[in-house]
């Protein structure tokens, strides 16, 4: 096995996790087979009990690991399948170390998942943060146990340029690299991020005082899109810099990335738009979201169109905030009504609920495209079962525990007590019951799908009968055949629910069915590509 590390140092946020993916794509490219693991010095086991607000997204694997979002795009860059033993958490080895301690069995034996021939591992953080400093070290032992031949470390440093000055600065990547070396780890290579391309004056110098060849200093400058920062890389042969570091020159083969070029190349020259009001808590970082608006990019760009996402904050739809925020009230609206179609994505707690509700309730009287994902899906169902069926306490057990009208609540097999890795997580199949509706025929009309689940609360199956007899349709069910999984509204044109979580297996070539739908059906094109894929066209 040979190893990639990639760090980082001067600040957080230079796009490590892109780095390393790219860095995965330009080897896989090469013939070799790749895997990632990102390392996250917090002391919480996962990153299912983290706030979307501070940390993003919590992305789920197939196995049901709650992780960081690095990992997602690992998954869409990679195009492969991960684990939670892909991520690495200080909470989590405390947790092993200890629980082993108990067990008394510290017989020092060593998992490995699956062949592969390149092991990218990401540390985040910065070089210096007293939390990775147990990882370093690991690192460096690692680095001298496995031998100089495998095992290769990229360091992705900042060059700033003062804006009074003009001038690229590398100081700051000096005194990085040499704290980097201080802790027994030198890089083989640098990644330098920088809004402009490196100047060569600038690569002599950081060559000179950080002891790395000129020819091992890539530039990362700011591009129009991530896409082509594996064409980058490529371009400046990284490729080859890090085939020789590993001693792989001789098994590789020349890079291909015709199709990440066509595909950046594509989304550079698309011209028209489609605007998708994505109506959600946690809108004011827009990360929260990543997956979302990755599967929307992806399913934009296979009907030829950029997205233009308006992100609303729900709670702007609400009646009081007409009152306390008269202006960001009016402009939610606004945005709403201009918008081609409506998202509601997932989301835990009751802020914002009542604006969910409002712009469900929006979508669907007024025939536009509605997508309700996780949560969205529950929404819909409490608007529906307050407006088709009077039933105006109609909630969730999880905004109100006492409500007589109970359409959504508390998973049987969930825990009052503990929130970490207690819900409904991972890939579960999810069984048609009728070929007729629109999502069975986006999905091509198999039995069942598998898709992945993060929820602990479940639409009431004792108030399915009557939402059915009323019109909502529950065309999707769990092998049991009693939690519900996908909603319909067979006279709507398109209006969508699904408890588990589509976005997170949308790849870049292959959009996920349910976002294709969504975008075909704001454009007015859903119809006819239903036609044409039935017809084997």
């Amino acid at each position: 096995m040979k190893y990639v590390l990639v760090t980082g140092g001067v600040v957080s946020g230079l796009g490590k996790g892109v780095t390393a993916s790219s860095i995965g794509v330009v080897l896989k490219a090469c013939g070799l087979r790749v895997t990632s693991i990102k390392i996250d010095p917090y002391l919480n086991t996962d990153a299912g009990t983290m706030s979307p607000f501070e940390h993003g997204e919590v992305f789920v694997l197939d196995d049901g690991g709650e992780v960081d979002l690095d990992l997602g795009n690992y998954e869409r860059f990679l195009d492969v399948t991960l684990t939670r033993d892909n991520n690495i958490t200080t909470g989590k080895i405390f947790q092993s170390v200890i629980e082993k301690e108990r067990r008394g069995d510290y017989l020092g034996k060593t998992v490995q998942e699956g062949p592969a021939d390149v092991c990218v591992i990401e540390l985040g953080g910065t070089v210096g943060d007293i939390e990775s400093m147990p990882f370093i070290e690991a690192l460096r032992q690692l680095s001298f146990s496995v031998g100089h031949e495998n095992f290769c470390l990229i360091h992705v440093s900042l060059i700033p340029v003062l804006g009074v000055v003009g001038e690229q600065k590398t100081k700051p990547t000096q005194h990085s690299v040499r704290e980097l070396r201080a802790l027994g780890l030198t890089p083989h290579l640098l990644a330098c991020r920088s809004a402009q391309p490196l100047l060569e004056n600038t690569k002599e110098k950081l060559s000179q005082f950080c002891h790395v060849p000129a020819a091992n200093i890539l530039n990362i400058h700011d591009v129009p899109n991530i896409w082509h920062i594996p064409l980058l890389l490529m371009n400046q042969n990284g490729h080859h810099a890090i085939l020789k570091q590993l001693n792989l020159l001789s098994i590789a083969t020349p890079p291909d990335l015709q199709d990440w070029t066509k595909m950046a190349e594509t989304y550079d020259n698309l011209t028209n738009s489609v605007r998708i009001a994505m109506v959600g808590k946690y809108v004011g970082l827009t990360d929260s979201y990543l997956s979302v608006v990755k599967a929307l990019l992806h399913a934009c760009i296979a009907c030829s169109l950029k997205p233009s996402i308006d992100w609303i904050a729900a709670s702007d739809l609400e009646d009081d905030s007409a009152k306390l925020t008269p202006e960001a009230h009016a402009a939610a609206w606004e945005t709403l009504r201009n918008a081609a179609c409506v998202l509601v994505p997932g989301g835990f707690g009751d802020r914002g609920v009542r604006g969910m509700i409002l712009a469900a309730k929006y979508a669907r009287e007024n025939n536009i495209p509605y997508l309700g994902i996780c949560l969205g899906m529950q929404i819909s169902v409490i608007e529906f079962a307050r407006s088709a069926l009077g039933m105006e306490r109609a909630n969730s057990e999880e905004f109100d525990a006492q409500t007589a009208d109970r359409v959504v609540m508390f998973m049987p097999e969930g825990s009052t007590t503990h929130m970490g890795s207690t819900m409904r997580l991972g890939s579960r199949k999810t069984f048609f019951q009728t070929p007729d509706c629109i999502t069975a025929k986006l999905y091509g009309n198999p039995q069942y799908v598998d898709e992945r689940h993060r929820h602990r609360y479940e639409v009431n199956p004792d108030v399915i009968g009557v939402l059915e007899e009323r019109g909502l349709k529950f065309v999707g069910k769990d092998e049991t055949r009693k939690r519900m999984e996908i909603l319909e509204l067979p006279s709507h044109p398109f209006y969508i629910g699904v408890q588990f979580h589509p976005e997170f297996k949308s790849r870049p070539r292959r959009p996920s069915p349910l976002f294709l739908g969504f975008i075909l059906a704001a454009t007015g094109k859903l119809e006819g590509y239903l036609n044409n894929h039935q017809n084997g066209v």
